[in-house]
């Protein structure tokens, strides 16, 4: 199995609801959900004017590659409603793979380890939370 570490965040409607949701589903879908961290809330970073969101870090073990773990978080995305309209715009779920044990990929549709992910509080803290030393181990 696989180690992966997944970022949710929700701004829309019942924020907690849809973060409920899609931890189900990723549990309904195989995956074994290692350590979860505190659900922060945090301002909106980047796009338009919008609310605050709330963010949490998972950390996974799953038999999927890391390409069909993309196809799945999108496609629970897509179940629970989300709408590409506005880049960085309001969502009401949004699934970030982070890393996905040590492969570093840029593609058409995934860049794992995440390109962003070191310039977020609102990864880095909850990532912190539930792995301190994975992230003492990161070179900057």
């Amino acid at each position: 199995m696989s180690t992966a570490y997944l970022s949710l965040g929700s701004n829309l409607g019942d924020r907690d609801l849809y973060i409920r949701k899609a931890i189900d589903k990723i549990m309904c879908s195989g995956m074994v959900v290692v350590k979860q961290s505190t659900i922060i809330d945090t301002a909106a970073v980047g796009g338009p004017p919008q609310g605050n969101y709330l963010n949490l870090v998972l950390k996974v073990r799953t038999d999927l590659s890391l390409e069909d773990l993309f196809v799945l978080t999108s496609s629970i995305e897509r179940q629970l409603g989300r709408l590409r309209k506005i880049i960085n715009g309001p969502r009401v779920i949004d699934i970030d793979i982070l890393l996905y044990d040590d492969v570093k990929l840029v593609s058409k549709n995934i860049i794992v380890p995440h390109p962003r992910m070191f310039e977020r509080d609102f990864v880095m803290r909850p990532l912190k939370e539930i792995d301190p030393a994975l992230c003492a181990s990161f070179t900057l």
